[in-house]
């Protein structure tokens, strides 16, 4: 068996960086991370009668009570950046089922998990890849059962339609980037697992789900609303859907760029932090 200290240094004996070493643990585990990703939806839902489908019943069903509540109970109660707002909130709940499943299933991941951790040799890092992709399969449903309600609607199809494959996989990437902060925080304190659950009420309601971020009067708040990466992908997801804009739109270079800047320090920040605590985190759980 090969010596744990390979995870950490180079045949050289130099210490490799923590983006390295999580690159280096996912060389050759595609397979593996698909298979475990489907293992741990049914594992969610083990018992029910469902399945995982349950995972598709919750969220499909909440869009239904709020269609009857905006279409039928409220008679559409007018409109949000010139569509019905069951359309609008439409496009920004399907994103952020996923944002909030991948934000709170990241963080606990690890603790989850911890058999892999403390009874396997298996690269940690893995674990938040298959975490992540899980709910990744749910929101394919739930974008293809809103994709036919929007054409019903006669909002689509359109060319914009395809930057779903920019949008889609980045959001992935940039939560799988997170979890890498979150999760071995979360391993260490139960607390920190709870503060990020608390937190996820209130980016909610700070982000454009039900609400359109770009019509902000106050000019400084609205450009501030650009450092929440949740409003990148719902204002994206509507622009792919609804308002037919290019991703590169010069009216919202500033908002993409502040983005990956974000994203950048986060992949600095997270891989950071997966390197100085995965050694401790097996004697913690």
């Amino acid at each position: 068996m090969r010596d744990s200290t390979e995870y950490f240094y180079t045949t050289k004996g130099q210490r490799r960086t923590g983006i390295g070493e999580i690159i280096k643990e996912h060389k050759g585990q595609a397979n593996k991370i698909i298979r475990l990703s489907i293992a741990n939806l049914q594992k969610t839902y083990k018992g029910a009668l469902l399945g995982p489908l349950w995972a598709v019943v919750k969220p499909a069903f909440t869009l239904f009570i709020l269609w009857f509540a905006f279409a039928v109970g409220l008679r559409g109660s007018g409109k949000v950046a010139g569509y019905p707002r069951f359309i609008f909130m439409l496009t920004g709940y399907v994103p952020w089922f996923y944002i909030s499943e991948a934000i709170l299933g990241g963080a606990r991941s690890i603790r989850k998990n911890r058999q892999y951790v403390t009874k396997l040799t298996f690269p940690m890092s893995n674990i938040m890849t298959f975490s992540n992709l899980s709910p990744l399969y749910i929101h394919f449903i739930l974008t293809i059962i809103m994709y036919v309600v929007l054409i019903v609607k006669g909002y689509c199809p359109s060319v914009y339609n395809l930057q779903f494959f920019y949008y889609c996989p980045l959001m992935y990437i940039f939560f799988l980037i997170l979890s890498w902060t979150t999760a071995p925080m979360s391993a260490f304190s139960k607390d920190f697992e709870n503060l990020v659950s608390s937190v996820m009420t209130g980016m909610f309601w700070l982000s454009g789900i039900i609400w359109n971020t770009y019509t902000v009067e106050n000019e400084t708040i609205r450009r501030l609303m650009y450092l929440n990466p949740i409003n990148y992908f719902i204002n994206g997801y509507r622009k792919t859907f609804l308002y037919d804009t290019f991703i590169f739109d010069r009216e919202y270079l500033t908002e993409t760029a502040v983005f990956f800047a974000e994203m950048i320090i986060l992949i600095l920040l997270g891989s950071h932090f997966y390197k100085k605590l995965r050694r401790l985190i097996p004697d913690v759980l």
